[in-house]
Protein backbone atom coordinates (compact mmCIF):
# COMPACT_ATOMS: atom_id res chain seq x y z
CA UNK A 1 0.00 0.00 0.00
CA UNK A 2 1.20 3.26 -0.93
CA UNK A 3 2.15 5.69 2.11
CA UNK A 4 -0.48 8.18 2.87
CA UNK A 5 0.50 11.87 3.04
CA UNK A 6 0.87 12.02 6.63
CA UNK A 7 3.67 9.68 5.92
CA UNK A 8 5.44 11.41 3.11
CA UNK A 9 6.07 13.78 5.63
CA UNK A 10 7.51 11.88 8.13
CA UNK A 11 9.22 10.21 5.51
CA UNK A 12 10.32 13.56 4.37
CA UNK A 13 11.71 14.86 7.85
CA UNK A 14 13.53 11.36 7.99
CA UNK A 15 15.03 11.63 4.71
CA UNK A 16 16.52 15.39 5.37
CA UNK A 17 17.73 14.12 8.69
CA UNK A 18 19.70 11.43 7.50
CA UNK A 19 21.17 13.66 4.37
CA UNK A 20 22.21 16.36 6.74
CA UNK A 21 23.84 13.89 9.28
CA UNK A 22 25.53 12.61 6.53
CA UNK A 23 26.64 15.89 4.75
CA UNK A 24 25.05 15.08 2.26
CA UNK A 25 22.30 18.30 2.22
CA UNK A 26 24.74 21.60 2.33
CA UNK A 27 22.45 25.32 1.88
CA UNK A 28 25.24 26.30 -0.89
CA UNK A 29 24.44 23.68 -3.35
CA UNK A 30 22.96 24.36 -6.72
CA UNK A 31 20.73 21.21 -6.66
CA UNK A 32 18.59 22.80 -4.30
CA UNK A 33 17.81 21.64 -1.03
CA UNK A 34 13.99 22.97 -0.31
CA UNK A 35 11.66 20.31 0.60
CA UNK A 36 10.30 20.27 -2.76
CA UNK A 37 13.58 19.40 -4.55
CA UNK A 38 13.74 16.29 -1.64
CA UNK A 39 10.49 15.06 -2.52
CA UNK A 40 11.36 14.82 -5.99
CA UNK A 41 13.79 12.48 -5.25
CA UNK A 42 11.89 10.27 -2.84
CA UNK A 43 8.72 10.18 -5.34
CA UNK A 44 10.89 8.76 -7.91
CA UNK A 45 11.59 5.87 -5.25
CA UNK A 46 8.64 5.48 -4.50
CA UNK A 47 9.02 7.19 -0.87
CA UNK A 48 12.38 3.93 -0.25
CA UNK A 49 14.65 6.59 1.57
CA UNK A 50 17.46 4.36 0.90
CA UNK A 51 17.06 4.16 -2.41
CA UNK A 52 16.09 7.96 -3.05
CA UNK A 53 19.52 8.82 -0.81
CA UNK A 54 21.43 6.32 -3.50
CA UNK A 55 19.97 8.30 -6.03
CA UNK A 56 21.11 11.81 -4.73
CA UNK A 57 24.29 10.39 -3.91
CA UNK A 58 24.80 9.57 -7.34
CA UNK A 59 23.12 12.97 -8.53
CA UNK A 60 25.98 14.90 -6.26
CA UNK A 61 28.59 12.80 -7.59
CA UNK A 62 27.57 13.32 -11.57
CA UNK A 63 26.72 17.59 -10.84
CA UNK A 64 30.52 17.89 -9.48
CA UNK A 65 32.15 15.92 -12.36
CA UNK A 66 29.90 15.74 -15.50
CA UNK A 67 31.85 17.02 -18.58
CA UNK A 68 35.00 17.05 -16.51
CA UNK A 69 34.13 20.84 -15.04
CA UNK A 70 31.28 19.96 -13.44
CA UNK A 71 27.49 21.17 -14.27
CA UNK A 72 27.82 24.59 -12.58
CA UNK A 73 30.98 25.37 -14.38
CA UNK A 74 29.11 24.28 -17.60
CA UNK A 75 26.14 26.38 -16.61
CA UNK A 76 28.90 29.58 -16.50
CA UNK A 77 30.48 28.59 -19.62
CA UNK A 78 27.41 28.59 -21.25
CA UNK A 79 24.21 30.08 -21.45
CA UNK A 80 21.35 27.54 -21.92
CA UNK A 81 19.67 30.40 -23.74
CA UNK A 82 22.28 32.58 -25.40
CA UNK A 83 25.08 31.00 -26.78
CA UNK A 84 26.44 31.02 -30.25
CA UNK A 85 25.38 28.31 -31.85
CA UNK A 86 21.86 28.08 -30.88
CA UNK A 87 20.03 29.72 -33.91
CA UNK A 88 21.34 26.92 -35.71
CA UNK A 89 20.38 24.39 -32.99
CA UNK A 90 17.11 26.07 -32.65
CA UNK A 91 16.80 25.28 -36.27
CA UNK A 92 17.52 21.74 -36.19
CA UNK A 93 16.68 20.52 -33.06
CA UNK A 94 13.41 23.11 -32.22
CA UNK A 95 12.87 22.53 -28.50
CA UNK A 96 12.27 25.34 -26.02
CA UNK A 97 10.46 26.88 -22.92
CA UNK A 98 7.33 29.28 -23.23
CA UNK A 99 4.91 30.63 -20.70
CA UNK A 100 2.98 28.87 -18.36
CA UNK A 101 -0.56 26.53 -18.59
CA UNK A 102 -3.22 27.25 -16.24
CA UNK A 103 -1.79 25.10 -13.57
CA UNK A 104 1.24 27.61 -13.78
CA UNK A 105 3.44 24.63 -15.39
CA UNK A 106 5.79 25.56 -17.60
CA UNK A 107 5.31 24.53 -21.46
CA UNK A 108 8.52 22.69 -22.78
CA UNK A 109 7.41 22.74 -26.74
CA UNK A 110 9.38 20.21 -28.56
CA UNK A 111 8.88 19.79 -32.06
CA UNK A 112 10.22 16.86 -34.03
CA UNK A 113 9.64 17.40 -37.81
CA UNK A 114 12.21 20.04 -37.49
CA UNK A 115 15.18 17.66 -36.30
CA UNK A 116 17.43 17.45 -38.85
CA UNK A 117 20.91 15.73 -36.97
CA UNK A 118 22.92 16.29 -40.15
CA UNK A 119 22.61 19.28 -40.74
CA UNK A 120 22.90 20.14 -36.98
CA UNK A 121 26.58 18.65 -36.78
CA UNK A 122 27.73 21.11 -39.61
CA UNK A 123 27.12 23.80 -37.37
CA UNK A 124 28.22 22.73 -33.65
CA UNK A 125 30.12 19.52 -32.88
CA UNK A 126 28.24 16.83 -31.04
CA UNK A 127 29.89 17.05 -27.79
CA UNK A 128 29.51 20.52 -27.86
CA UNK A 129 25.59 20.23 -28.80
CA UNK A 130 25.65 17.40 -25.81
CA UNK A 131 26.60 20.39 -23.54
CA UNK A 132 23.58 22.30 -24.36
CA UNK A 133 21.30 19.55 -23.99
CA UNK A 134 22.97 19.20 -20.42
CA UNK A 135 22.80 23.00 -19.09
CA UNK A 136 18.91 22.92 -20.67
CA UNK A 137 17.95 20.09 -18.29
CA UNK A 138 19.58 22.39 -15.44
CA UNK A 139 18.03 25.47 -16.50
CA UNK A 140 14.78 23.71 -15.66
CA UNK A 141 15.30 23.03 -12.15
CA UNK A 142 17.58 25.91 -11.28
CA UNK A 143 15.67 29.17 -13.54
CA UNK A 144 12.34 27.54 -15.14
CA UNK A 145 10.09 25.38 -12.04
CA UNK A 146 11.48 28.07 -9.57
CA UNK A 147 9.89 31.10 -10.76
CA UNK A 148 6.66 29.08 -12.13
CA UNK A 149 4.26 29.60 -9.26
CA UNK A 150 0.24 29.30 -8.91
CA UNK A 151 -0.98 31.55 -6.32
CA UNK A 152 2.45 31.60 -4.75
CA UNK A 153 3.00 28.12 -4.93
CA UNK A 154 5.80 25.45 -6.11
CA UNK A 155 4.11 23.78 -9.47
CA UNK A 156 4.66 20.16 -9.95
CA UNK A 157 7.00 20.20 -13.13
CA UNK A 158 6.63 20.99 -16.41
CA UNK A 159 3.75 20.40 -19.32
CA UNK A 160 5.42 18.75 -21.97
CA UNK A 161 4.02 19.06 -25.69
CA UNK A 162 5.98 17.42 -28.30
CA UNK A 163 4.60 18.26 -31.87
CA UNK A 164 5.14 15.17 -34.37
CA UNK A 165 3.96 16.91 -37.68
CA UNK A 166 6.47 15.71 -40.60
CA UNK A 167 7.91 13.46 -38.39
CA UNK A 168 9.32 10.34 -40.36
CA UNK A 169 11.63 7.12 -39.41
CA UNK A 170 14.38 8.18 -40.25
CA UNK A 171 14.46 11.59 -38.50
CA UNK A 172 13.84 8.67 -35.24
CA UNK A 173 16.84 6.48 -36.22
CA UNK A 174 19.23 10.00 -36.71
CA UNK A 175 17.90 11.27 -32.70
CA UNK A 176 17.75 7.81 -31.19
CA UNK A 177 20.71 7.64 -29.37
CA UNK A 178 20.52 11.20 -28.11
CA UNK A 179 16.54 10.89 -27.07
CA UNK A 180 17.74 7.61 -25.14
CA UNK A 181 21.23 9.60 -23.78
CA UNK A 182 18.51 12.43 -22.63
CA UNK A 183 16.17 10.50 -20.72
CA UNK A 184 18.59 8.71 -19.45
CA UNK A 185 20.24 11.69 -17.96
CA UNK A 186 16.61 13.09 -16.81
CA UNK A 187 15.46 9.93 -14.91
CA UNK A 188 18.20 9.81 -13.18
CA UNK A 189 19.51 13.24 -11.95
CA UNK A 190 16.41 15.69 -12.82
CA UNK A 191 13.90 13.28 -11.44
CA UNK A 192 9.60 13.72 -11.28
CA UNK A 193 9.84 16.98 -13.68
CA UNK A 194 7.68 16.07 -15.87
CA UNK A 195 4.27 16.65 -15.03
CA UNK A 196 2.28 15.82 -17.92
CA UNK A 197 3.31 14.85 -22.07
CA UNK A 198 0.67 15.15 -24.81
CA UNK A 199 2.25 14.17 -28.29
CA UNK A 200 0.62 15.82 -31.12
CA UNK A 201 0.05 14.80 -34.90
CA UNK A 202 1.20 11.48 -34.05
CA UNK A 203 1.75 10.13 -37.47
CA UNK A 204 0.87 6.31 -38.19
CA UNK A 205 4.64 5.20 -37.96
CA UNK A 206 4.61 6.57 -34.29
CA UNK A 207 3.12 2.75 -33.29
CA UNK A 208 7.26 1.45 -34.30
CA UNK A 209 8.60 4.49 -32.84
CA UNK A 210 6.40 4.74 -29.64
CA UNK A 211 7.57 0.65 -29.18
CA UNK A 212 11.53 1.67 -28.79
CA UNK A 213 10.83 4.77 -26.26
CA UNK A 214 7.98 2.89 -24.19
CA UNK A 215 10.43 0.69 -22.30
CA UNK A 216 12.74 3.61 -21.66
CA UNK A 217 10.03 4.94 -19.41
CA UNK A 218 8.43 3.91 -16.10
CA UNK A 219 4.73 3.06 -15.51
CA UNK A 220 4.69 6.09 -13.74
CA UNK A 221 6.11 8.36 -16.91
CA UNK A 222 3.97 6.17 -18.96
CA UNK A 223 0.73 7.07 -17.41
CA UNK A 224 1.53 11.11 -17.56
CA UNK A 225 1.41 10.60 -21.52
CA UNK A 226 -1.04 11.46 -23.71
CA UNK A 227 -1.31 10.59 -27.35
CA UNK A 228 -3.44 12.94 -29.99
CA UNK A 229 -3.82 12.73 -33.70
CA UNK A 230 -4.02 15.89 -35.36
CA UNK A 231 -7.53 16.87 -33.32
CA UNK A 232 -5.77 18.26 -30.54
CA UNK A 233 -6.17 22.31 -30.23
CA UNK A 234 -9.54 21.42 -27.99
CA UNK A 235 -7.55 19.46 -25.58
CA UNK A 236 -4.63 21.66 -25.28
CA UNK A 237 -6.49 24.67 -24.61
CA UNK A 238 -8.66 23.06 -21.83
CA UNK A 239 -4.91 22.46 -20.13
CA UNK A 240 -3.01 26.48 -21.56
CA UNK A 241 -4.71 29.61 -21.89
CA UNK A 242 -4.91 30.52 -25.56
CA UNK A 243 -2.83 33.42 -24.89
CA UNK A 244 0.07 31.24 -23.39
CA UNK A 245 -0.35 28.47 -26.65
CA UNK A 246 1.69 29.12 -29.81
CA UNK A 247 -0.15 29.99 -32.54
CA UNK A 248 1.53 26.79 -34.01
CA UNK A 249 -0.49 24.44 -31.67
CA UNK A 250 -3.60 26.00 -31.69
CA UNK A 251 -3.35 29.14 -29.64
CA UNK A 252 -3.25 32.87 -30.04
CA UNK A 253 0.86 33.61 -29.31
CA UNK A 254 2.87 34.51 -31.75
CA UNK A 255 5.81 36.53 -29.91
CA UNK A 256 5.84 38.37 -33.21
CA UNK A 257 8.24 40.94 -31.21
CA UNK A 258 10.57 38.54 -30.72
CA UNK A 259 10.66 36.54 -34.09
CA UNK A 260 8.28 33.74 -33.16
CA UNK A 261 7.36 31.87 -30.23
CA UNK A 262 10.47 29.18 -30.18
CA UNK A 263 12.84 32.49 -29.85
CA UNK A 264 11.31 34.41 -27.05
CA UNK A 265 11.74 32.26 -24.24
CA UNK A 266 8.69 33.99 -22.93
CA UNK A 267 8.06 33.47 -19.12
CA UNK A 268 7.97 34.36 -15.56
CA UNK A 269 11.99 32.96 -15.36
CA UNK A 270 12.91 35.60 -18.36
CA UNK A 271 12.00 38.62 -16.14
CA UNK A 272 15.33 40.98 -15.77
CA UNK A 273 16.94 37.69 -16.24
CA UNK A 274 19.80 39.33 -18.33
CA UNK A 275 21.04 41.74 -15.28
CA UNK A 276 20.46 38.82 -13.22
CA UNK A 277 22.82 36.12 -14.52
CA UNK A 278 25.58 38.76 -14.90
CA UNK A 279 24.90 39.65 -10.97
CA UNK A 280 25.10 35.66 -10.61
CA UNK A 281 28.11 35.64 -12.44
CA UNK A 282 30.11 38.07 -10.70
CA UNK A 283 29.04 35.82 -7.72
CA UNK A 284 26.69 38.98 -6.46
CA UNK A 285 23.21 36.83 -5.90
CA UNK A 286 20.75 34.47 -7.11
CA UNK A 287 19.99 33.36 -10.82
CA UNK A 288 16.46 32.63 -9.70
CA UNK A 289 13.80 35.53 -9.92
CA UNK A 290 12.95 37.17 -6.74
CA UNK A 291 9.19 36.72 -5.15
CA UNK A 292 8.51 40.69 -6.29
CA UNK A 293 9.65 39.60 -10.14
CA UNK A 294 7.41 37.21 -10.29
CA UNK A 295 4.16 38.49 -8.77
CA UNK A 296 5.28 41.77 -11.43
CA UNK A 297 5.43 38.78 -14.14
CA UNK A 298 2.13 37.26 -12.86
CA UNK A 299 0.83 40.93 -13.12
CA UNK A 300 2.21 41.34 -16.41
CA UNK A 301 0.20 37.94 -17.80
CA UNK A 302 -2.64 39.59 -16.42
CA UNK A 303 -2.79 42.26 -17.80
CA UNK A 304 -1.90 41.44 -21.19
CA UNK A 305 -4.60 38.54 -21.35
CA UNK A 306 -6.85 41.19 -20.27
CA UNK A 307 -5.31 44.14 -22.93
CA UNK A 308 -6.21 40.47 -25.46
CA UNK A 309 -9.52 40.38 -24.42
CA UNK A 310 -10.55 43.44 -24.68
CA UNK A 311 -9.13 44.19 -27.99
CA UNK A 312 -11.04 41.02 -29.35
CA UNK A 313 -14.45 42.75 -27.78
CA UNK A 314 -13.52 45.88 -29.75
CA UNK A 315 -13.15 43.62 -32.90
CA UNK A 316 -16.02 41.74 -32.62
CA UNK A 317 -18.33 45.15 -32.00
CA UNK A 318 -16.87 46.41 -35.34
CA UNK A 319 -17.92 43.30 -37.19
CA UNK A 320 -21.43 43.27 -35.71
CA UNK A 321 -21.59 47.09 -36.50
CA UNK A 322 -20.51 46.26 -39.81
CA UNK A 323 -22.87 43.69 -40.57
CA UNK A 324 -25.72 45.44 -39.07
CA UNK A 325 -25.13 48.40 -41.69
CA UNK A 326 -25.68 46.35 -44.92
CA UNK A 327 -23.28 44.50 -47.40
CA UNK A 328 -22.31 47.60 -48.90
CA UNK A 329 -20.79 48.89 -45.77
CA UNK A 330 -17.18 47.11 -44.98
CA UNK A 331 -15.28 47.49 -41.40
CA UNK A 332 -12.96 50.00 -41.29
CA UNK A 333 -10.98 46.94 -38.90
CA UNK A 334 -8.97 44.45 -40.63
CA UNK A 335 -8.60 41.43 -38.43
CA UNK A 336 -4.60 40.05 -39.91
CA UNK A 337 -3.25 37.38 -37.94
CA UNK A 338 0.80 37.08 -38.18
CA UNK A 339 0.47 33.20 -36.96
CA UNK A 340 2.25 30.62 -39.30
CA UNK A 341 2.00 27.34 -38.83
CA UNK A 342 5.65 25.70 -38.47
CA UNK A 343 6.30 23.80 -40.95
CA UNK A 344 8.94 20.59 -41.28
CA UNK A 345 12.61 21.08 -42.73
CA UNK A 346 11.54 19.45 -45.64
CA UNK A 347 11.56 15.42 -45.92
CA UNK A 348 14.99 13.48 -44.99
CA UNK A 349 16.63 10.86 -47.54
CA UNK A 350 17.15 8.39 -44.46
CA UNK A 351 20.69 8.19 -43.16
CA UNK A 352 22.34 6.07 -41.27
CA UNK A 353 21.66 6.74 -37.53
CA UNK A 354 24.01 10.06 -36.36
CA UNK A 355 26.18 9.05 -33.55
CA UNK A 356 25.11 10.65 -30.39
CA UNK A 357 28.29 12.31 -28.64
CA UNK A 358 29.78 10.29 -25.73
CA UNK A 359 28.60 11.59 -21.84
CA UNK A 360 32.09 11.61 -19.78
CA UNK A 361 29.62 10.13 -16.82
CA UNK A 362 26.93 7.72 -18.88
CA UNK A 363 28.15 6.35 -21.84
CA UNK A 364 24.76 3.77 -22.71
CA UNK A 365 24.65 1.21 -24.87
CA UNK A 366 21.10 -0.72 -25.51
CA UNK A 367 21.08 -4.50 -26.07
CA UNK A 368 18.28 -5.81 -27.77
CA UNK A 369 17.40 -10.05 -27.87
CA UNK A 370 14.38 -11.37 -29.30
CA UNK A 371 13.33 -13.31 -25.94
CA UNK A 372 12.88 -9.80 -24.92
CA UNK A 373 12.17 -6.89 -26.55
CA UNK A 374 12.51 -4.34 -23.64
CA UNK A 375 15.87 -2.77 -23.62
CA UNK A 376 18.75 -4.06 -21.18
CA UNK A 377 20.97 -0.51 -20.44
CA UNK A 378 24.71 -1.28 -19.01
CA UNK A 379 27.23 1.25 -18.28
CA UNK A 380 30.50 0.86 -20.24
CA UNK A 381 33.47 2.74 -19.61
CA UNK A 382 34.22 5.92 -21.22
CA UNK A 383 37.09 7.94 -22.31
CA UNK A 384 36.85 10.79 -19.32
CA UNK A 385 36.21 8.72 -16.69
CA UNK A 386 35.80 4.91 -15.35
CA UNK A 387 31.86 3.58 -14.97
CA UNK A 388 29.71 4.16 -12.57
CA UNK A 389 30.30 1.02 -11.13
CA UNK A 390 33.92 1.47 -10.93
CA UNK A 391 33.42 4.70 -8.66
CA UNK A 392 31.57 3.08 -6.23
CA UNK A 393 28.19 4.04 -7.34
CA UNK A 394 24.87 2.11 -7.89
CA UNK A 395 24.06 2.20 -11.86
CA UNK A 396 20.13 2.60 -12.51
CA UNK A 397 19.48 -0.31 -14.95
CA UNK A 398 15.70 0.23 -14.24
CA UNK A 399 13.17 2.61 -15.79
CA UNK A 400 12.77 5.86 -13.34
CA UNK A 401 10.00 8.35 -13.48
CA UNK A 402 10.94 11.67 -15.06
Amino acid sequence: MAPSTKDHETILAKFKEQLSQEGLLNENDSMGTDDHTLLRFLRARSFNIKHAKTMWKNCLHWRATVEGVGIDELYRQIDPWDYPEREHVFNCWPLWFHKTDKKGRPLNVHFFGGINMPELYKHISPERHWQTVLVNCESLTREVLPASKKDGKEVDGTFVIVDLKGFSLSQFWQMKNLARMSFQISQDYFPETMAQLAIVNAPTSFTTIWSFIKPWLAKETQAKVDILGSDYQEVLLDLVDAENLPASLGGKCTCAEFGGCEKSNAGPWSIGREARRERWLRGEGSIVPTPEEILQAEAGVKSGQEAAEEENEVFEDAEDISSSEGEETKSEYTLVNPASSLSPSGSLTPVDEVPHPQSPKLDLVKEYTLADATPTITPRESTFAKSREAQGLTVTTQPVAV
